[in-house]
């Protein structure tokens, strides 16, 4: 196999991305007492992904911690305080200004009253089985197909 020399960049789309920063976010894997998922539907209101399903989470404000974003992004969105259990999984997707590293993590409710933000407008609680079923935000398809093949 061929070894490119340090620092050498073969093409435009190379060189694209190398120009674009890295932004990391965070989602909550929020489950039921069923082990159902909690997905929330991005209104109308959002200027990205409007009409499309996600799980609770968003972007990590400048030396927050992960969990600490996880958390606090969980109840700006859902009214409820939850616990970082641990990592769910990972994935990546690209906007038009920044490549996105999503970090999943799995979560349980400690506390407060159920209540959607602006930024949605509709919540379901789906089983794993059936994540595909909905038009998920991008990214993270593949990680839902593992999740869904778990069960």
């Amino acid at each position: 196999m061929a070894r490119r020399a340090k620092g050498f960049v073969s093409s435009n789309r190379e060189k694209a991305m190398l120009a674009k920063p890295y932004s990391l976010a965070v989602r909550a894997v929020i489950r039921n007492e069923h082990g159902h998922c909690l997905l929330l539907r991005r209104a109308n209101a959002c200027k990205r992904f409007v009409g499309r399903w996600e799980l609770p989470g968003g972007k990590m404000d400048p030396g927050e911690t992960f969990d600490a974003a996880l958390r606090r992004e969980v109840t700006e969105e859902t009214g409820l305080s939850v616990e970082v259990l641990g990592v769910a999984g990972a994935f990546g997707f690209e906007m038009e200004k920044v490549r996105v590293a999503t970090l999943c993590m799995e979560t349980a409710v400690i506390g407060g009253t159920f209540a959607l933000s602006e930024e949605h407008d509709k919540h379901a609680w789906i089983p794993m089985a059936q994540l595909l079923d909905y038009d998920l935000t991008d990214g993270w398809s593949d990680l839902a197909r593992s999740w869904a093949a778990r069960g």
